[in-house]
């Protein structure tokens, strides 16, 4: 009986490990007693058996997995499995809400880890050094309010999940986990991924609406926060950058739907849902996903540098996931995986550790992000009794405000149609089975290309800068080297990414052979040609541009700090003349074309390229003329 479970778990909640979990929708939630065991890899984690689920407890430091940058605090990946086959059960919500303890937990001595004036100054620092020069278009810093009780860490827990199952909303998972010292509780909003049925799901979240102190202000701010301009771009970035991993893990990339509103007790996030099928193992899937840019930044790879350079300490689970893997009707696993946000950490000691992170983007006002930390953690430290418990506007439906819906549709006019559909193939016979090798230069932005290539017929393989010699991109079997998206300064010959792709695009040039070059790989080959690179005023990191590409206008994404400037009068690469497009209003070269070459500094891939596929389509023919 769910009952008795419950109440073996209260009879002693610190003596044991176990977790409490309540799903969006759902009418029950689900209790888990049972045994501890710490593992290495994801690739660990074991089969789940029926009526018997598997909880993972990923932590950030896992990012290494893939061989990213990161503080190694030493949190530990954990899986909890029920002791056996009583000690999985599933209670109506309501009964476990009368059976929590209500009693008031005494907090105390609560302070940012990093004070205001700081953190403004680690956000300015992020824009002017790491955006400013290249090294991505977001990236989102973490600070942390640290607290303190005496308390048993197992029953406070269990009092705050109580709080925010009767206060907060919009969760997409609300959860208590308790095991040897370390306790999580909270109310997350964002799935990480789902898998269930051959199906991926992914559902980013970005823009942040602060629910106002006086409700008479509720509707006009919130309206303004529907249309502003940073808070739109910052969710098309964060899509983006979760489209990469779609593509990456889905055979047929990954299909975008919405945008929705995911309104909370204390604040309102937009939101897009990502669906894609895929054969991969859960394991897999988790490993590839690590972890999200929403809590990160973009490009990943680069982002997880930057963290780890503005970042203290580690992040323990802060952004890392809860991952519940059990078995479907046919045997099959599933996977479910909410992001570790706006959840508290408890350690043995009772230190309270509640963190939360602001996306820095090109425009942000270093204020405004400190403000939007103190309201993320707002939800979490209400409950802990540190803020006041509601806010106006709760009984709001925001969403059925009139004229909201049509606002937020209206965000998908100026996007990429081709992500916004099914995308079944379509071949074109004049590139039906002709081999593109693709070179990744630290940015999945490849795996868009490549699932774009695919889609027009071609056969792509993507293998990392590091693994590509000249030899390599000699072989007669490659028709076309697509040389790939990176951060970073194309103009440092002191960097061996930038070197490397001088020596693959001499390599085919010199054989006379097609070569395609996109954004850095663009600028890359625009130096090898005599034109000078320089830095943007202000970088063109997530804005749509209507661009004049030899003679047709499109409107393509952009993610670029630096550019090449247009050349004085002929210019040619490799002996091959080349046909240069200029942006006039950045004096910024856009593209390049000559025989068997073609480059673009735009994002065809990007979702916020409106004419992304037919101009990725029209740049493969010409090389291939």
């Amino acid at each position: 009986m769910p009952q008795r479970l419950l109440d073996q778990i209260l009879a002693d909640p610190s003596g044991q490990s176990w977790a409490i979990l309540w799903r969006e929708g759902e009418d029950r939630a689900e209790l888990i007693l049972g045994e501890v065991v710490d593992l290495d890899l994801l690739r660990d984690l074991p089969r789940p058996e029926v009526g018997a689920p598997v909880l993972a407890l990923v932590p950030y430091r896992q990012i290494s997995e893939r061989g990213f940058a990161v503080h190694d605090d030493r949190t530990p990946l954990r899986v909890l499995r029920p002791a056996d086959a009583t000690a999985y059960r599933r209670i109506a919500l309501e009964d476990l809400i009368e059976a929590l303890p209500s009693a008031p937990v005494a907090v105390t001595d609560e302070s940012f880890s990093v004070s205001d004036d700081d953190y403004a100054a680690t956000v300015q620092r992020v824009i002017e050094e790491e955006i400013g020069d290249g090294e991505g278009a977001n990236f989102v810093i973490r600070r942390d309010v640290v607290a303190q009780t005496h308390a048993d860490p197992a029953t406070a827990a269990l009092t705050w999940l109580r709080t925010l199952l009767t206060d907060e909303r919009g969760a997409y998972w609300t959860f208590a986990v308790h095991t040897p010292g370390h306790t999580l509780v909270g109310a997350t909003p964002e799935r990480h991924v789902s898998v269930r049925g051959g199906r991926v799901w992914m559902n980013p979240i970005s823009g942040t609406f602060r629910h106002p102190q006086e409700e008479a202000e509720l509707e006009p701010r919130f309206r303004s926060f529907v249309k502003d301009t940073k808070e739109t771009e910052e969710l098309f970035m964060v899509v983006d950058e979760e489209m990469k991993m779609m593509a990456q893990i889905c055979s047929h990339g990954g299909r975008i739907t919405g945008p929705y509103l995911k309104q909370m007790a204390h604040l309102t996030h937009t939101e897009y849902l990502l669906d894609g099928s895929s054969e991969a193992d859960v394991r897999d899937v988790l490993r590839a996903t690590m972890f999200a840019p929403t809590v990160t930044g973009s490009p990943m790879e680069n982002a997880c540098s930057v963290i780890r350079r503005h970042e203290p300490q580690g992040r323990g689970y802060y952004s890392g996931v809860l991952a519940l893997v059990d078995l479907d009707e046919e045997g099959g696993e599933r996977l479910d995986a909410p992001i570790l946000i706006r959840t508290a950490h408890v350690d043995h000691a009772g230190t309270i550790t509640v963190s939360a992170g602001a996306t820095l983007v090109r425009h942000s006002d270093p204020r405004s992000e400190v403000a939007e930390t103190a309201a993320k953690a707002r939800g979490m430290l209400a409950a802990l009794g540190l803020r006041p418990r509601r806010r106006p506007g709760y009984d709001v439906q925001l969403a059925s405000l009139p004229g909201v819906a049509e606002d937020l549709a209206a965000r998908n006019e100026s996007l990429s149609p081709f992500w916004l559909s099914p995308q079944e193939s379509r071949p074109d016979p004049d590139l039906a089975g002709r081999r593109v090798l693709v070179v990744d230069a630290e940015d999945t932005w490849t795996q868009m290309l490549a699932h774009m290539v695919r889609h027009v017929g071609m056969v792509a393989e993507v293998r990392r800068w590091e693994r590509v010699g000249p030899q390599d991109v000699l072989d007669p079997g490659w028709d076309l080297v697509l040389l790939g998206p990176g951060p970073g300064d194309p103009a440092d010959l002191g960097d061996e990414r930038i070197v490397r792709l001088r020596e693959l695009a001499q390599a085919r040039l010199d054989a006379g052979t097609p070569l395609l070059a996109v954004c850095l790989s663009h600028q890359v080959l625009a130096a090898m040609a005599g034109m000078q690179i320089v830095k943007l005023p202000r970088p063109n990191q997530g804005v749509q541009l209507p661009v004049d590409l030899f003679g047709q206008v499109r409107r393509i994404g952009f993610y670029n700090t630096f550019v090449a400037q247009p050349p004085v009068g002929q210019v040619s690469v490799g002996g091959r003349p080349l046909e240069v497009a200029v942006h006039e209003p950045d004096d910024a070269v856009v593209g390049l074309r000559g025989p068997g070459v073609a480059t673009i500094q735009g994002h065809a891939e990007s979702v916020l390229s409106r004419d992304g596929l037919v101009t990725l389509h029209g740049l493969l023919r010409h090389a291939l003329a």
